[in-house]
């Protein structure tokens, strides 16, 4: 009877893993998604994007001791102040956010939901122009 059940958990172990074989084989190795132009536009407007972000916060932080503004509101005027490495959050959670919109897009992409991996990774690029924007508006406040 134990060996029974070794040989039906070897057997789902052994399925899984040709399951996420041929998967892996299938939309990986031959670029299904990577073939329209459409998501490689949208990616490549993305990683531009963001790196534009990281960029800016790079060149224009200063790097002091002293807290730094990180949110101003019209009004209640400042509202959060912190660290200069906090500044660095917002390329971090635009990285996130292009990281779970991609995957989420590919696995759409291959179910033959193209307008919906369009829309994801489009949405994805809009965060990331508003987190630039964020990123902008801090440096202005500070300088």
């Amino acid at each position: 009877m134990n060996q029974g059940n070794i040989k039906l958990k070897t057997g789902i172990s052994k399925s899984l893993k040709s399951a996420f074989k041929l998967f892996f084989e299938k939309h990986i190795l031959e670029k299904e998604f990577f073939r329209s132009r459409i998501i490689l536009w949208l990616l490549a407007l993305n990683v531009i994007a963001n790196i534009a972000n990281w960029i800016i916060i790079a060149i224009f932080i200063n790097r002091l001791d002293g807290d730094i503004i990180l949110h101003y509101n019209v009004y209640f005027g400042v509202d959060a102040m912190g660290d200069w490495h906090r500044v660095f959050l917002l390329p971090i959670i635009g990285v996130i956010i292009l990281a779970l919109n991609a995957v989420l897009a590919a696995y759409f992409y291959i179910k033959k939901e193209r307008i919906a991996s369009y829309i994801l990774l489009l949405a994805a690029f809009m965060v990331q122009i508003n987190l630039i924007i964020a990123a902008a508006s801090i440096m202005m406040i500070n300088y």
